[in-house]
């Protein structure tokens, strides 16, 4: 909420030990994006629209492991701790990486996959498209989404357990 009307916020839910992750960290599909929204544009020096957060939920993950994600792949953006799901449910994440754009009103812009190579593959005859990168293109030039949903594909967020009468996930 900090940021409402001042910045376009992407959330990315990760999970490090999700096979559908690992590729996007390695071709540096998030790392590109990351660099061409978010910190200051080298040529103005003006401060870009877009923040990025990795929110990650798995129940058993360590705070030192996303340390260790982040110094593996010279990661400089905030990587959150999730361990309850409190913030995974409240955006309905179901998968890793499932991303959501959140535009300058505070209101969900977009929300699905990075794009259309789950495991880093293009399905035989499609074009590339980042999805993502579309939208935040669309948003930081003051246009809408024209594709605001697309399905999220991965891994299961792995939120705790639900326990008997509980409320976990």
């Amino acid at each position: 909420s900090d940021m409402i009307g001042k910045k376009i916020v992407v959330l990315e839910w990760a999970n490090w030990d999700c096979p559908f992750v690992l590729p996007h960290y390695k071709d540096k599909t998030f790392a590109d994006l990351i660099d061409k929204y978010t910190g200051k544009d080298p040529e103005t020096e003006k401060e870009r629209e877009v923040v990025w957060l990795t929110i990650n939920s798995t129940h058993y993950a360590k705070t030192e492991a996303n340390k260790a994600w982040a110094e593996k792949y010279d990661l400089t953006h905030p990587i959150l701790s999730d361990p309850t799901g409190k913030a995974g449910h409240l955006y309905k994440a179901t998968n890793t990486p499932h991303l959501y754009i959140i535009d300058k009103t505070g209101h969900i812009a977009y929300r699905g996959a990075i794009d259309n190579a789950p495991l880093g593959r293009l399905p035989e005859g499609q074009e590339y498209v980042n999805y993502v990168d579309a939208a935040l293109a669309e948003l930081t030039a003051g246009k809408d989404v024209r594709r605001a949903y697309t399905k999220a594909y991965g891994c299961t967020v792995k939120y705790p357990p639900k326990e008997a009468g509980g409320s976990g996930g």
